[in-house]
């Protein structure tokens, strides 16, 4: 199947950008606000969700958009216009977070901790979002954090990588094995 030849409405794309910070805000002041929960509690809901985050970033990256039709075939586009504004839909990935993250945990945990948990995912998605984006169009200090990110990044994107899928750390990658450098020439 062809990839479609797409881009988003630079709106669209950068949307992420300011309704995540802007919804991330609004949860800490209703947990804030009306929680009475433990403040410890919920910063350790939320410190397991930024770091869940992670995994599943590695997980969708690997298996969903490199593994599953139609993620897959839409991934293929960014791979071959790795600067055009191609990103996921802002309405989507909130509502993903809704229905498969504050959903599931809220009924197994109450709904502040699954708030706090989720609000820690969505700050570790924005981070990816932040970085992604950051691989594609800045430039990185050498030696710099980022700039071992945009390496990985622009090695995941060579013809015929099976490698680097984690975006904001290599962590996952070299728990499973993904983390091609020991086989990679200009490691």
């Amino acid at each position: 199947m062809e990839s479609f030849k797409f881009e988003q409405h630079p709106v669209m794309y950068f949307a992420d950008f300011v309704l995540y910070p802007l919804a991330i805000a609004g949860g800490v002041a209703v947990l804030v606000r009306y929680s009475g929960d433990s403040a410890w509690a919920l910063l350790a809901a939320a410190a397991l969700g930024f770091l869940a985050w992670g995994l599943v970033e590695y997980a969708l990256h690997r298996f969903v958009l490199h593994g599953l039709p139609p993620f897959k075939h839409w991934h293929a586009t960014h791979h071959e216009r790795p600067f055009a504004l191609i990103g996921s839909s802002t309405p989507v990935s909130m509502t993903a977070f809704a229905v498969l993250v504050f959903w599931p945990l809220s009924a197994l945990t109450g709904p502040w901790n699954a708030l706090a948990a989720t609000l820690g995912m969505t700050v570790g998605y924005l981070l990816y979002v932040v970085v992604h984006h950051a691989t594609h169009h800045w430039r990185a200090r050498p030696g710099s954090w980022m700039q071992a990110r945009k390496r990985d990044h622009a090695r995941h994107h060579r013809p015929g990588a099976e490698g680097w899928y984690g975006v904001t750390t290599p962590f996952w990658d070299r728990v499973f094995g993904t983390d091609e450098s020991a086989r990679s020439p200009d490691s």
